[in-house]
């Protein structure tokens, strides 16, 4: 009998609205390996058809080296294809592994309380 656990539950929810070139992805739930795949098949459809895409951090609960590497990729998907990508509302666990990796300078950090079009 496994005495794993069934991967931690994430969600996306994908708003248009906010301005015509603009994606804002906000993520719910944990970013860890078993689930990755609903981020990445979530966003990178929507790099090519977009200039900027804002990732929202803020109601993420985990996120662990593979949501790290799943983060990287979709950065140098978006980059590649001349997308912004974007990550808003960080909370301290994310910080601190961004930081720890040095990846916090590479990432696009914006304010914490607004997502403001071009």
């Amino acid at each position: 009998m496994s005495t794993q656990s069934a991967p931690t539950h994430l969600s996306l929810d994908i708003d248009r609205s906010a301005a015509p070139d603009l994606i804002v992805v906000r993520c719910h739930g944990a970013l860890v390996y078993g689930v990755t795949d609903v981020l990445s098949t979530g966003v990178r459809p929507l790099i090519p058809g977009t200039k900027r895409i804002v990732l929202d951090l803020g109601d993420l609960t985990y996120m662990d080296s593979m949501g790290l590497g799943t983060l990287v990729r979709l950065y140098a998907s978006a980059k590649a294809s001349g997308c912004q990508f974007d990550l808003i509302h960080l909370g301290k666990r994310v910080k601190e592994l961004l930081a720890l990796t040095n990846l916090l300078s590479v990432f696009s950090i914006i304010g914490e309380h607004s997502v403001k079009p071009f």
